[in-house]
């Protein structure tokens, strides 16, 4: 058995409780877990290790909060981004379960917010975005289902439609190849990229 001869708030990190046992410092705890402590309080060794084990899990969850602030991200990611920062397997594991519980993690939406931000901002072919989930850690079949009602022929034009003038003034064989070196990059196929061209060319005719 240890006794806790001290519960310190520390200075740097106001969420965070310092442990003492027997006159030394142990651990540290998160304050909703030191709240149920108390000075004087007895611990045996399995509830030590309890406590430790419970403030890794915190540690990955708080992290995981973290990364998350910017974006959504895909569950992959976290994991990839917890195992980087050292955090322990069982840890992460513990995380991730309680992440998606309380709906912070959902590759499904993540999938959706990806591809309606990347139709908005940055369109590409929806085998391109099939592949930048992928390359997130994305199911096949949850990119797939994301990506189902992106419209090709509207991405290409709207990837092309601001960069029209910057062309304008290319002879027509330099104007093609433009747009379709540049289409081509963001995996449209070839029958897009000829109607997009037409297109492209009518709209400076007119």
């Amino acid at each position: 058995m240890s006794t806790i001869t001290l519960l310190q708030q520390q200075k740097h990190n106001a969420s965070r409780v310092s442990i003492f046992l027997d006159g030394e410092f142990a651990f540290s705890v998160t304050l909703d877990v030191a709240l149920q402590l108390r000075k004087g309080q007895e611990l045996t060794q399995p509830e030590i290790d309890a406590l430790r084990n419970q403030d890794q899990v915190d540690r990955a969850y708080a992290a995981a909060i973290h990364y998350l602030g910017p974006r959504p991200r895909s569950q992959a990611e976290v994991e990839r981004h917890l195992r980087e920062k050292k955090h322990e397997a069982e840890a992460i594991a513990a995380a991730i379960a309680q992440l998606i519980e309380q709906q912070y993690l959902d590759d499904t939406e993540f999938a959706r917010f990806w591809t309606e931000n990347r139709v908005r901002f940055r369109p590409k072919s929806a085998a391109a975005l099939r592949y930048e989930l992928a390359q997130k850690g994305v199911d096949r079949e949850v990119a797939q289902e994301a990506v189902a009602g992106v419209d090709e022929d509207a991405a290409a034009w709207d990837a092309v439609a601001p960069k029209l003038e910057r062309w304008r003034d290319l002879d027509e064989p330099e104007f093609e190849r433009k747009i379709s070196a540049f289409l081509a990059r963001r995996g449209f196929n070839y029958d897009i990229v000829r109607r997009t061209v037409r297109r492209a060319r009518a709209e400076l005719q007119s």
